[in-house]
């Protein structure tokens, strides 16, 4: 007997969580299933690993990302493994997640296939997804507190005000505005542009995230 029928192979996929703020509420990308299991449920974007093209699972998540959202993601990171005979009626099944964090106005010019929906107060949604939504929210949150990563939810070019309102929005409490700027300086998390956003009022300062500093802090866990 081949080792094929000893162990039979659980069912693997990638999905992907994809995060946005949109008019002030976190938000996450979700898909209607047209297909069996759970046909009419809202969803993660997923998918299985296409061995010809995806040379990685970091490659398959960010391949399915651009089929059903049809952007490039500057932040996309394995989140963890959700497995167990329970998770889906066709049989034991596991899943690689990773999440991905994207301005709200990348998405929207992109027009691709996903709704955005508030992470608070989701519908049922297919398999365990609410639980990976969670960890998730939990994982971004978390890093929030002594990372850059919120700063993946704007623009390249962002203003400090601009910083900390998103800052404030993820972590869902008030930042003392001079506190952050200092904080946020202090730790070189971010750097001034040369340009400046011209508008109504004064010109703004725009800054942008340090280049070669900010990934290697964001997997500072």
């Amino acid at each position: 007997m081949s080792a094929v029928q000893l162990f039979p192979a659980p069912i693997a996929t990638v999905d992907a969580v994809l995060l946005t703020l949109r008019q002030g509420a976190l938000c996450v990308g979700l898909i209607t299933r047209e297909q069996p299991p759970f046909t009419g449920l809202l969803a993660l974007p997923g998918g299985y690993v296409h061995i010809p093209e995806d040379a990685t699972l970091e490659a398959a998540a960010a391949r399915i990302l651009r089929d059903k959202a049809r952007v490039e993601c500057r932040f996309l990171e394995q989140l963890a493994t959700f497995s167990g005979e329970a998770r889906d009626p066709r049989g034991w099944s596991l899943t690689v997640v990773y999440f991905a964090l994207v301005p709200e106005a990348e998405l929207l010019a992109a027009g691709g296939a996903l709704a955005l929906h508030p992470v608070a107060g989701l519908p049922p949604l297919a398999f365990d997804h609410a639980a990976i939504i969670d960890a998730a929210v939990s994982r971004l949150r978390g890093r929030s507190s002594y990372s850059a990563l919120p700063a993946f939810l704007l623009p390249p070019l962002f203003t400090l005000t601009e910083l900390h309102a998103v800052y404030q929005q993820v972590l869902g409490t008030r930042l003392d505005p001079a506190s952050f700027r200092r904080k946020i300086t202090d730790q070189g998390i971010v750097e001034a542009a040369e340009s400046r956003r011209v508008g109504a009022h004064r010109p703004a300062a725009l800054f942008r995230l340090r280049a070669g500093q900010a990934r290697s802090f964001l997997h500072r866990i």
